[in-house]
């Protein structure tokens, strides 16, 4: 019952920053944690970060800790993913998901697995 809509994706270089959104529309957007995944040509699709419904708490892979912020606006039925200092590996199409919880715990999300999934939008950071 949840609809993803990724925006904000694009070619950039090198040390820049770009921030993807996520349009969520669904009546159980208010209660679901939120994720970000990637996946690169080649590779499997990994966590990237996650942010529980209330936006109190917050968990980043270590590829992308200090580099990477997740938040969420729940009046705009948004969440973005801030990303800075982007490396070339950083490069692949970025995922939003949906994930209801009763507790915040990560465990499903870092094994790649959510109740709904986003189409995707391609990042693509040049050196």
């Amino acid at each position: 019952q949840v609809q993803l809509v990724e925006s904000g994706g694009g070619l950039v270089q090198a040390g820049g920053s770009l921030r993807l959104s996520c349009a969520a529309s669904g009546r159980t957007f208010g209660t679901s944690a939120m994720g970000w995944f990637r996946q690169a040509p080649g590779k499997e699709r990994e966590f990237v970060a996650a942010i529980s419904w209330s936006g109190g708490n917050t968990d980043y892979s270590d590829a992308v800790k200090g580099r990477f912020t997740i938040s969420r606006d729940n009046a705009k039925n948004t969440v973005y993913l801030q990303m800075n200092s982007l490396k070339p590996e950083d490069t692949a199409v970025y995922y939003c998901a949906a994930d209801t919880m009763t507790r915040w715990d990560t465990t499903r999300l870092r094994r790649v697995s959510a109740d709904y999934w986003g189409q995707g939008t391609q990042v693509t950071v040049s050196s």
